[in-house]
């Protein structure tokens, strides 16, 4: 697989996970219950999917299940117990730890480039969404953080596994988020719209969005793997305007347009620096 397809199946996948936010607090159900389900779902999903042969368990393998199961929990508890904007902005710091650690866990070096688009990408973050950042739902942005760091160790295991295949890190991940989840699955049932958003959820936000993330990790770095997504806290809001109307304001519109400039520059960045070193050729001359 090239490299730009990785990069489409990771900017497909940012599309999937953006409807997270909007359908986790469309379903009336405990956050625990419905993260339980959604990963049930998910695995169901993925098994029949992937049809994966079994393996034999190692610490990579299984690190990568633990850091998922950690962040799809605490991020579905994160959406429940404060705002949507706080919970994406707030897991979305994940790109900061893998920075950090990338180079001793994988001995994959962040450049120059990497860390600009990253101080680009989070201070279009803090712009986009500096009218909902608040020390409300303190709780919440407590899971919000710790699910950005599952998934940026989520990342690094994912990556880890390059020449394996990471598909079961995230098969196993989610049942151990169905059996964390089962517990709180019997107060009540929920409503047939709440069946559907766990559906969507299910089998979309998180079953086919990692299914191509786990595909995608094998050809570009992790820290590539969470700042190229990093278009879905963005993404969020613009559901919420087709769908509710509302527009966002100016702050939001000047955070929208450096985050995709920050995602733009990183992706064209080895094209920028391959032509700028590349050897002049000359002209043919004519004969005659």
């Amino acid at each position: 697989m090239s490299r730009s397809t990785a990069i489409l199946m990771l900017l497909a996948t940012a599309l999937l996970w953006s409807a997270g936010g909007l359908l986790i607090k469309w379903v009336e159900w405990h956050p625990m219950a419905i993260s339980g389900m959604r990963s049930a779902i998910a695995a169901l999903f993925l098994v029949l999917l992937f049809r994966p042969r079994p393996v034999a368990l190692n610490r990579y393998l299984l690190g990568g299940a633990i850091a998922y199961a950690v962040c799809v929990t605490t991020f579905v508890i994160a959406n429940k117990l404060t705002s949507a904007a706080n919970a994406i902005v707030l897991q979305y710091t994940a790109p900061v730890h893998v920075a950090f650690f990338g180079y001793w866990f994988l001995g994959e070096r962040p450049r120059r480039v990497d860390w600009l688009t990253l101080a680009m990408a989070l201070i279009g973050m803090t712009l986009f969404f500096m009218d909902d950042l608040t020390l409300g739902g303190l709780w919440g942005n407590l899971a919000a953080l710790l699910s950005g760091v599952g998934f940026a160790w989520m990342a690094l295991f994912l990556r880890k596994q390059k020449d394996a295949d990471p598909i079961h890190s995230v098969i196993l991940g989610n049942l151990l988020a169905a059996v964390i989840g089962l517990p709180f699955m019997f107060e009540h049932a929920p409503s047939v719209k709440g069946w559907i958003g766990l559906g969507a959820l299910g089998i979309f936000q998180i079953g086919m969005a990692y299914a191509l993330f786990s595909i995608a990790i094998r050809h570009v770095t992790a820290l590539e793997a969470l700042l190229i997504p990093i278009i879905e806290p963005i993404l969020n809001p613009i559901w919420v305007l087709l769908l509710l109307g509302e527009k966002p304001g100016p702050l939001a519109m000047v955070g929208a347009v450096t985050i995709i400039s920050a995602v733009t520059l990183r992706g064209l960045a080895p094209w920028l620096l391959k032509n700028r070193w590349a050897p002049a050729v000359p002209a043919p001359r004519k004969e005659g």
